[in-house]
């Protein structure tokens, strides 16, 4: 197994958009878990006014600016597109896609990268809905909606996997770039379509429990209008899948 890992190169990307306060303990904890295993952070900021693009500057002169790469936009121009931006820096044969904001804990990518060598699985996404899986830090409301999202699309779509809108995912890079080259929404319906559209395309996907964390600074950059765009993206899917 161990030589099947020294082959592999892991290219992680971070959308970012103000997490100054989180960028720097996120890194380090990706450095922390991955002791022997060959990797690249990319950092993907859309012009945050906080001063994140400053932050990542510092842990380049620390880490190498081979292994933490700041590719930034002049704006927020969706979740999506952010990933193509970075995938199209990538020099890995797989790709991890994660939050910024410690919502997505380092601790798990190993488990991820274990998981995919021992199926040879395309994808393997983090669930938060299987045993071992959860959430901690949420209301209520917020529980309900998420829960509520995913009853939805399972009830309409079939994709085969528990948690459909969760964002921390592996990917073997030429699958990520295959479905993200057939995906049209933005925002927070996006993952969801990922998902869906690989699951069709007959991609094997894996799962491993994660507990999902409410952020830990910052402001939740989830709302009413995203609410709105995916029950317009579960219809579009419905429709288009």
């Amino acid at each position: 197994m161990e030589a099947k890992v020294e082959k592999n190169k892991y290219s992680i990307i971070v959308p970012t958009y103000n997490e100054r306060l989180n960028i720097a303990l996120i890194v380090y904890l990706i450095f922390k878990h991955l002791p022997n295993i060959i990797f690249e952070i990319i950092v993907v900021d859309d012009g945050s006014p906080d001063g994140t693009q400053e932050i990542v500057k510092q842990l380049q002169q620390v880490y190498g600016e081979d292994r933490i790469l700041l590719r930034p936009r002049p704006k927020k121009l969706g979740l999506g597109t952010a990933y193509m931006h970075g995938l199209k820096h990538a020099t890995g044969n797989f790709v991890v896609i994660m939050d910024a904001d410690l919502s997505h804990h380092p601790k798990y990518l190993p488990s991820f990268i274990k998981k995919q060598i021992e199926t040879g699985a395309s994808i393997v996404t983090g669930t938060r809905y299987v045993k071992g899986g959860g959430v901690h830090g949420w209301t209520l409301m917020r529980k309900l909606t998420s829960r509520g999202a995913n009853v939805l699309a399972h009830t309409f779509l079939w994709p085969g996997v528990s948690d459909l809108t969760g964002s921390f995912r592996l990917y073997k890079k030429s699958v990520l770039e295959d479905v993200i080259s057939s995906c049209v929404s933005k925002g927070y319906v996006f993952q969801m379509e990922m998902i869906v559209r690989a699951s069709r395309k007959g991609y094997h996907i894996e799962e491993v429990p994660i507990t999902f964390v409410d952020r830990v600074y910052g402001s939740s950059k989830l709302g009413g209008s995203e609410i709105v765009e995916y029950l317009k993206g579960l219809l579009y899917l419905l429709v288009t899948t």
